[in-house]
């Protein structure tokens, strides 16, 4: 089954804008912006599953593909870089927490 070229490739687009402003949110530390960005991304990521199954694709528009899936992985590469230090922070924070509770625990006289 062959796909006229816009009908092949919207998912990708759409996909690839997606990735864009998830990189942008994640630059500026805009992490709730990012995570509504992400869920949307995982629903189009499903819709591209079936139509990817479905489709046979021309030289240029397997061309196209290959474009905006490299692109969307630069984009994730970024994503991931200015996450980092975020998660990192997070997960010495929630260590901490842990620890704190642990001690309070041990030296808080039971009742």
């Amino acid at each position: 089954m062959s796909l006229a070229f816009p009908a092949a490739i919207q998912n990708y687009e759409a996909l690839s804008s997606l990735m864009g402003l998830m990189r942008e949110a994640a630059a500026s530390g805009q992490w709730d912006q990012l995570v509504a960005l992400e869920k949307q991304c995982q629903e189009r990521v499903q819709i591209m599953r079936q139509v990817d199954a479905q489709s046979a694709l021309a030289e240029s528009v397997r061309e196209r593909k290959k474009t905006l899936i490299l692109k969307i992985l630069a984009d994730d590469a970024s994503i991931r870089q200015n996450t980092q230090p975020w998660m990192e922070k997070l997960q010495w924070a929630l260590r901490n927490t842990r620890q704190e509770k642990k001690v309070r625990q041990a030296y808080t006289p039971s009742r």
